[in-house]
């Protein structure tokens, strides 16, 4: 018999492919390999645990990469403050960074929040062309968001 998550993930799985989303595949993909062995039961929890630390370090990576290889350095820097562009970009940058910080702590007191979440960016990485770093952002603005709702009822 075949269980509801498999069901779930072929469904996502035809999504991806019709959608032409190559690390959607991929990460559907690792999941069946991983169930197919057994390891379902042992790294799934794992892998929700540290899995955007994980994915959060390899973006920080490839972002550094031109610092690493010499290909932006101190003089880039100076001269990118002096573009008013430069500073909508770190005021972007703290703002995403404290949107974040609400989303881990809405997922960790409204767990089910995940599901509407995780749809959400698998709906927009699909049919969007999206980036699939949305759960945790998405989280940080639905905090932001129930926040201002509380607020105002």
């Amino acid at each position: 018999m075949i269980s509801e998550s498999i069901l779930f993930l072929v469904l996502l799985l035809v999504i991806g492919f019709i959608a032409k989303n190559s690390s959607l595949m991929v990460s559907i993909g690792v999941l069946f390999v991983l169930k197919l062995f057994g390891f379902d039961a042992k790294f799934f929890s794992f892998i929700q645990a540290k899995g955007i630390n994980w994915g959060v370090t390899v973006i920080t990576i490839a972002v550094l990469a031109p610092i690493a290889s010499g290909e932006i350095g101190f003089k880039d820097l100076m001269a990118a403050f002096k573009s008013p562009y430069a500073w909508v970009a770190l005021i972007s940058g703290m703002l995403v960074a404290l949107l974040a910080k609400g989303g881990v702590k809405l997922l960790g007191e409204d767990p089910q929040i995940t599901v509407a979440l995780v749809l959400g960016t698998i709906l927009s990485v699909s049919i969007f062309k999206g980036v699939a770093v949305g759960p945790l952002i998405g989280a940080g603005i639905a905090y932001a968001g129930m926040k201002l709702f509380s607020f105002f009822s």
